[in-house]
């Protein structure tokens, strides 16, 4: 085991980790990427090549894929890319350490209905806090191509530490210090890009896909200002930017999952057949519930975890969203 402080780590092996660790290995002598997996990280080392989550990619062969927490506390940066919901058990698994940590995650967390950075603050408030969110398909970044993101960091000196880091030829953060907002435009928009799945299954056109997109985007705004972001984070790349992207192709895990319920199947089904997680599932109901108690009118995510829940179907979803009073746009 390697024992000099690598500048930077991934924890979670997914294809989008995967795909953070390619790009940002660019330049290293190391980077660590942390999995759960055992079989992933002999993938990965011996093959370089993740072939569970992020096939058909070749990795450079300066990434090493660990176990070992240890190892990874080590690093001066750590991206943190688990699935919303197991971000709280990886933080309290990841021992002492001072680096700085890049939440990945896009979610709200159900048992608390607290946001990514709330966790973080909770288990590990001495660490610096930086959000990475953006329109971002993991195949896409793993081959090189062209991406801009928003890196939100409390401070623009914190995001002058960290940006070197990150920034490559074709991997453009940009600075914002809206934390809340770069990690609810993350967390509204999956969900949002399910119910713009459900459209494309139940073959209403791209007329009402566009309406989903530009009234989910009010709603986003609604919620995101109620919980202190700021609208013009919500407008630029980690809110609509990223909604865009997510809504309008089943390279999206979130749209393919609507997609599915569009056409008929069950939620259930989708679900369980999938060795990706789709946050968007997750995110709905814990959306809704916080939504409802900050008095927040959000009808196109009543409408997919009405769908999610099995409580009724993309016909009779789309007549109720259509039924509703004809009121000012911009309310």
């Amino acid at each position: 085991m390697s024992e000099t402080k690598a500048k930077i780590g991934v924890i979670g092996a997914g294809a989008w980790g995967t795909a953070l660790a390619q790009v940002l290995s660019e330049g290293q002598d190391e980077l660590l990427l942390g999995a759960r997996e055992p079989e992933v990280v002999a993938q990965i080392n011996e093959y370089h090549e993740n072939q569970s989550f992020l096939s058909g990619y070749p990795l450079r062969q300066n990434i090493r894929a660990t176990q070992d927490m240890g190892a990874l506390a080590r690093c001066e940066a750590l991206l943190i890319v688990t699935p919303a919901q197991h971000l709280r058990a990886s933080l309290q698994a990841l021992p002492d350490c001072d680096a700085a940590l890049i939440l990945c995650s896009k979610g709200i967390e159900e048992s608390t209905q607290q946001l990514m950075s709330e966790i973080v603050e909770d288990i590990r408030p001495d660490n610096p806090l930086a959000v990475l969110s953006g329109p971002t398909f993991a195949h896409e970044v793993a081959q090189g191509l062209p991406t801009a993101l928003t890196l939100a960091c409390d401070t623009e000196e914190s995001w002058k530490k960290l940006y070197p880091l990150i920034a490559k030829s074709t991997f453009r953060p940009y600075f914002s210090d809206d934390i809340v907002g770069a990690e609810i435009g993350g967390a509204v928009k999956n969900v949002l890009a399910i119910g713009c799945g459900i459209v494309e299954g139940a073959g209403l056109g791209q007329n009402a896909r566009a309406s989903i997109i530009s009234r989910g985007f009010a709603e986003m705004l609604r919620y995101g200002t109620a919980r202190g972001a700021r609208a013009e984070t919500l407008s630029g790349l980690c809110g609509l930017g990223d909604l865009v992207l997510t809504c309008s192709s089943t390279s999206s895990r979130n749209f393919s999952l609507g997609k599915g319920l569009g056409e008929g199947q069950s939620a259930q089904a989708l679900l369980s057949d999938r060795a990706t997680v789709a946050e968007g599932a997750s995110t709905a109901p814990v959306l809704q519930r916080d939504a409802r108690r900050r008095g927040i009118d959000m009808p196109i995510v009543d409408a997919v975890c009405a769908l999610l829940a099995g409580e009724t179907d993309s016909q009779s979803i789309v007549a109720q969203l259509m039924g509703r009073p004809l009121v000012a746009e911009q309310r």
